[in-house]
């Protein structure tokens, strides 16, 4: 089954999708404004040195300057370590966040970067050679620090992480040689930047989907942000990848064309149809999800009702993962299936989804089916799930439920608008809720694409105070003379 992947960036957004044939398996939002930024690389510049504390700090483009203690600095050769505060004020540095600034403390920084891998961690000047401590076995460690030896780049270091055992040579040197271009695009963006600029992004999505897969996985990598598609053909032309990277440009946008919106759209609804009617009832709570599992209109192809019960809960229980997976859902999930009478059935029913899970790269337990008939089973939470991310608290509701979030809204005025100038329109006139105006207009959202693809367009917006957040109307028109209303403000 053919596995793409898609990334598009919108107001410093990224929305990213992985696909299984021409269904949705995984869908990324990751915010601009995000406050982790453990991992990220940036220019830096030494605006005080102490050396009662074998410390400098660092200018680094945040509101705090950074911690960055003797040890992290590389010594000179032949240094002991209390000799490594070799840096001075007004020093231009490459600096990587250990740890996010948390209150009034700045972010812990060192000049001795890594770059994490699935399988390995890349160390670039640093000669060290380690193993997972998760690996207790003398025998094994020992194998894989020859094996790692083989692998190093001279004068670097590599650790090989709890999955190392499972990859084979030419799996785990090829990303070597990728963990390795990262590191070399970092230096290349390091070159070119200014003081305060990010050159590396440890949280971009794109990274870590393509440090999560195997690259033989991946059939294809659509790419909607001619900038990204940059940096990610010289990753893989390094490790002999390119041919499976696509810069997308057409008309439509991304997300529509490949029908990805309106799976994405589904998400957030509570109901989730199966194939033969039936249909699944998302519910979450503070402390866990509860899913109940309905019959709907299914009936069954046989007379009887254990079988045709069987036969959903079978089809329920691969939604079910493939829905914990798409939505992001992490902690305690608990399953209603439909009950069953035969215990080989309740037997098989718990197996099948102990298998679909196994595809989920976050790490799932399945407890046994309790008394009651429910299956449990956990999830690990790696950030929050796609419902917290595409919605925010109901402004008129009062946090009774929710609506879409002010980026999201946006995007789909975008996805409107592609398609209104796809239609032959040079100028469309956009009716939407003032606050989403004013969103718009502060975050610059649609500045990039202005001046780029639709430079050439006029864009007018009339923004209603009455009209409902959602709520917006986009409308083409040729016309030499345009008839608006006094409170249309041309975009930018």
């Amino acid at each position: 089954m053919q596995k793409n992947m898609y990334f598009d960036y919108f107001g410093g957004d990224c929305f990213a999708a992985v696909t299984e044939g021409d269904t949705l398996v995984e869908f990324h939002l990751d915010s601009a404004n995000a406050s982790d930024i453990s991992g990220n690389i940036y220019k830096g510049r030494v605006v005080n040195v102490l050396e009662g504390m074998q410390a400098a700090f660092v200018q680094f483009g945040q509101a705090k300057n950074g911690y960055l203690a003797a040890g992290d600095i590389p010594a000179a050769e032949g240094a002991h370590v209390s000799e490594r505060l070799n840096v001075n004020v007004g020093d231009e540095v490459m600096v990587q966040v250990l740890k996010s600034p948390i209150g009034t403390k700045g972010a812990r920084l060192t000049m001795n970067p890594s770059f994490v891998g699935k399988h390995l961690i890349y160390l670039p000047g640093t000669p060290f050679l380690g193993v997972s401590r998760k690996i207790a076995e003398e025998e094994e460690r020992a194998k894989l620090l020859m094996l790692a030896e083989k692998l190093r780049y001279e004068g670097d270091g590599l650790i090989m992480r709890t999955n190392a055992p499972l990859a084979d040579l030419k799996t785990l040197r090829t990303e070597a040689k990728y963990l390795r271009g990262l590191y070399l695009s970092a230096i290349e963006a390091y070159e070119d930047a200014s003081v305060g600029d990010l050159v590396y992004r440890d949280a971009d999505v794109h990274v870590r989907l393509l440090r999560d897969f195997e690259f033989s996985e991946i059939d294809k990598i659509y790419i909607g942000s001619a900038t990204v598609y940059r940096r990610v053909l010289e990753l893989m032309k390094r490790v002999g990848k390119r041919n499976m990277v696509v810069q997308y440009d057409g008309e439509r946008e991304m997300f529509d064309f490949f029908g990805l919106e309106k799976q994405v759209q589904e998400i957030l609804s509570p109901r989730v149809e199966l194939k033969n009617g039936a249909y699944l009832i998302f519910d979450k709570t503070e402390a866990l999800t509860a899913i109940d599992v309905n019959t709907g209109k299914f009936i069954g192809n046989t007379d009887s009702l254990e079988d045709t019960v069987f036969e959903t809960n079978l089809l329920a229980a691969k939604e079910v993962a493939r829905q914990v997976r798409l939505r992001n859902v992490g902690g305690i999930v608990v399953v209603d299936f439909i009950d069953m009478e035969r215990e080989e059935h309740r037997l098989a029913v718990a197996e099948a989804l102990r298998e679909a899970l196994k595809t989920d790269r976050a790490k799932c337990n399945v407890s046994e089916t309790s008394g009651l008939g429910l299956i449990q089973f956990t999830r690990k939470k790696s950030k929050d799930d796609n419902t917290v991310m595409l919605t925010k608290t109901c402004p008129y509701c009062r946090g009774a439920g929710t609506v879409l979030s002010d980026t999201y809204i946006a995007f789909k005025i975008k996805i409107a608008l592609k398609n209104c100038f796809a239609e032959g329109y040079e100028n469309a006139i956009v009716e939407l809720n003032a606050g989403i105006f004013a969103q718009i207009l502060s975050r610059r959202m649609f500045s990039h694409t202005l001046k780029n693809s639709w430079k050439d367009k006029r864009i007018y917006m009339v923004p209603h105070k009455t009209y409902h957040e959602e709520y917006f109307t986009v409308c083409g028109d040729n016309s030499n003379v345009l008839h608006l209303p006094d409170t249309a403000k041309l975009l930018y």
